[in-house]
């Protein structure tokens, strides 16, 4: 089995993570970590201002390697857990990546987390597990963090 574990910086990505770690037998999956880096908007005022690139290609450069230890960290998990796991990181838009990779690779299934907006703050941010869901060539599976979790994590954290 091919499964695309695409994950981002969030509890909902860890979820994830640890979904396929007791929902799939690790013997004979494949699993591919992926974390897709969205362009950052600055580019247009680097063309305003040249004097900011330097420091847009910074933060540029720390955001990928951010990103690379992000799905390193997710891998070794499931490698521990018995998984073949590799890394991907990629730029561009989320959705569009996610859609596209899992279809050039030949995924059996897609895994990813859910932040679970509603309302205006699913409409400025948009879904990414909704557009996922609706346009991938194979199952997908949305792993959600119930309310009362979310509740008990965000207490002990200001402990």
């Amino acid at each position: 089995m091919k499964i695309l574990l695409a994950i981002d910086y969030s509890t909902f990505a860890q979820g994830a993570v640890r979904a396929v770690i007791r929902q799939v037998q690790p013997r004979g999956t494949l699993v591919r970590v992926l974390h897709v880096v969205a362009p950052a908007p600055a580019l247009i005022s680097t063309r305003m201002s040249p004097d900011v690139v330097p420091y847009f290609e910074k933060a540029e450069e720390d955001r990928r390697k951010q990103a690379k230890k992000l799905v390193l960290d997710a891998a070794q998990k499931l490698r521990k857990a018995g998984f073949t796991a590799k890394e991907i990181v990629d730029t561009g838009d989320p959705k569009e990546r996610i859609i596209r990779y899992a279809t050039e690779w030949g995924a059996d299934l897609i895994v990813l987390g859910s932040h679970g907006w509603k309302g205006l703050g699913r409409f400025l941010m948009g879904s990414v597990s909704e557009a996922v869901t609706r346009h991938a060539e194979c199952s997908v599976q949305v792993v959600r963090i119930r309310r009362a979790a979310k509740r008990t994590k965000a207490r002990k954290s200001k402990l």
